[in-house]
Order: C-alpha cells, then sequence, then structure tokens
C-alpha cells in the first residue's frame, strides 16, 4: 500500500509527534509499503503565514498534494492541537481520504477533558470527582478544591495531552503555580480529585481491549519526561491484579471508548485505588508509538509486533471507510 504518514504540526507535542511518525514510517516498511513523510507545520502554522508577504497555501498544497491524491490511506501521528482534536479528520473527511483513528467528533471530544468528564458521568463511567474553572482562575481553582474536599488535587488544561500542563497539587501553595502553568494551554481547567493508588492503562484495537498495563514512574508521578525517557518507568504487563478486577478495567475502557465513539485503536488511561477501585481518567485518540509507548507494548503482549499492529491500524481504517461508502450507496 502506499500511506502517507501525517506528523509534526504545531502543538506542543509537535517533538513526541514526529518521534511516532518516524517509528510507524520504519515499521511500515519493514513491511513493503510504500510511505510518505507529510510534516504540516508550515500549512497550519498561522503565525509564520502572517509573517510571509503572500498567503500561506499549506494546506491547499497538501490538499492538491499528488502523492497524498494516490495514497491509499493516511496514517495520523499529530498528537494534541490540530491532528488530535479533529481537525485534520474534517479536512481528510472532505477529501474523501481513509485515515487511521478516531473521526472528527469523536477526536474533539477526547481532547476535551472537560466534556468527556460530563459523558462519563452521564453515562456511569467511574471518574474521580472534578470541578471546571474558567475566568476564575486561582479564586475558582480555590473554591473547586474545597467543594472536591480538599487536597491533594490535579489540575489540568482542557485540552492538552502527554501530562502537558498538569499539576499535581498538595498545598495551598502550590495552587497559583499549578493555575499559572495550565493557563499555559487553555483558558479552562480541569481540577480534578487526585486518587491514590496505581497508574493503569488499557489499549483498544478495534473493538478488543488489551492486557492491563501498569505504570509505575521513578517519582510517582507519570509526566512528560517519564513518558517518553527510556529508564525513566517501569512498566508491568499485564499489571499484577486478580483476573476478575482485569476484566472490569478492560470492560470500563470499552465502554469509555465506545461511548466517545472511539474507532479503530486507542488508549483508556485509569487510576486504581488502593481500595481496588478503577476511576476512569481519559481516552486517548492518538496515542504514542514510539519506543516506550503503551500500545505497541499492549500489543506485543498478545503476539502482535509493532509492523503488524501498524497494518492492522490500517485495514481497520479501510474497512471502516469501505462500509461507509457502501451503507451511502444503498
Amino acid at each position: 500500500m502506499k500511506i502517507i504518514v501525517l506528523m509534526g504540526g504545531v502543538s506542543s507535542e509537535r517533538e513526541v509527534s514526529l518521534a511516532s511518525g518516524k517509528e510507524i514510517s520504519k515499521g511500515l516498511r519493514t513491511r513493503g509499503h510504500e510511505i510518505v513523510e507529510v510534516d504540516l507545520k508550515d500549512a497550519l502554522d498561522v503565525s509564520a503565514s502572517a509573517e510571509r508577504s503572500g498567503p500561506n497555501n499549506g494546506l491547499a498544497d497538501f490538499v492538491s498534494n499528488p502523492d497524498v491524491a494516490s495514497a491509499e490511506v493516511v496514517f495520523i501521528a499529530m498528537h494534541g492541537g490540530a491532528g488530535e482534536d479533529g481537525t485534520v479528520q474534517a479536512l481528510l473527511d472532505v477529501m474523501g481520504k481513509p485515515y487511521t483513528g478516531s473521526g472528527m467528533l469523536s477526536s474533539a471530544l477526547c481532547l476535551d477533558k472537560i466534556q468527556s468528564k460530563r459523558l462519563f458521568e452521564r453515562a456511569g463511567i467511574p471518574t474521580p470527582a472534578w470541578r471546571a474553572v474558567g475566568r476564575e482562575r486561582v479564586e475558582g481553582v480555590t473554591e473547586a478544591i474545597a467543594a472536591l474536599g480538599g487536597f491533594p488535587v490535579v489540575t489540568k488544561p482542557r485540552n492538552q495531552g502527554s501530562t502537558i500542563g498538569v499539576s499535581i497539587v498538595l498545598e495551598k501553595e502550590q495552587v497559583a503555580l499549578a493555575v499559572a502553568e495550565a493557563l499555559k494551554y487553555s483558558e479552562d481547567i480541569l481540577v480534578e480529585k487526585y486518587i491514590e493508588g496505581r497508574e493503569m492503562t488499557v489499549a483498544v484495537l478495534g473493538e478488543r481491549p488489551l492486557p492491563v498495563i501498569e505504570i509505575a514512574p521513578e517519582t510517582g508521578f507519570y509526566d512528560y519526561e517519564r513518558k517518553y525517557t527510556k529508564g525513566k518507568s517501569e512498566y508491568i504487563v499485564p499489571a499484577q491484579m486478580p483476573e476478575g478486577l482485569s476484566k472490569e478495567i478492560q470492560a470500563i475502557a470499552i465502554n469509555a471508548y465506545r461511548l466517545l465513539g472511539c474507532e479503530d485503536f486507542g488508549r483508556v488511561d485509569f487510576r486504581l485505588s488502593h481500595g481496588g477501585e478503577p476511576y476512569c481518567l481519559e481516552v486517548n485518540t492518538i496515542p504514542g508509538m514510539t519506543g516506550t509507548s503503551l500500545v505497541p507494548m499492549g500489543a506485543r503482549a498478545v503476539g502482535i509486533e509493532f509492523p503488524e499492529l501498524l497494518e492492522e491500524i490500517c485495514r481497520l481504517a479501510l474497512c471502516r471507510r469501505r462500509s461507509a461508502e457502501e451503507a451511502n450507496a444503498t
């Protein structure tokens, strides 16, 4: 197959996206596919286009690119920003190009942490208690912490991934700094009750939950550095727990995945309390695909090596497009 690998862009996760894209390209090439890598940085960089004398033709160039036109499928490896918020998905929908991962609406819902929390609550999916804070900022976060029963809490920007802008707040003196960090990336802040316990995640392939993975970061906080630096976290696959609890977490993961309309693949993150209660945190529609990434780790645990995993994701995207075309034709 001829496959476009979309990577880069202009989000705060650009470097991780480039790393994922390179690994995806390498893996697919080992299976004999023709790969064309495309970095949408120039197409999406509005500030750079404003400094140029002419218009920004980046997106027009992408749409008219003969390689894109002749590709059978687009593998989206753009983390955060336009790659994960539904913008690129909408563009590809208009172009009629099959692409990997969830569609426009699902992508937007999953990246919006506040909206996805609302949906979790309405559907009965267990999730930590939370409050949304807008213009009040420091005052609003202080009030939210009191409403949640006090410290510790987690503060997060509304629409970022890779733990960017996230803080664990243990005391009053840390509130202003946590708010400032979150506001670098979003005007709205999610304040969430911190669940003491263990970090878990479940990758989903198609409609199949992969084994539960436990993440044990060296400092207890699975932040950006510990996600993407080898040796900074330990991964236990499968997580050591009773089989019944493992199946419960997998079932919650599938329910959250379906609730938000996800397709092809994704990853659902959890906290497991000391009392053995799982809490769903969020669903990632474009999880990382680097050497330390969790979806390939989960797939490998059930005998699916990385190149095969990538091919299966492409196959799922093509089948989904074919099914949609057949449905529209009837």
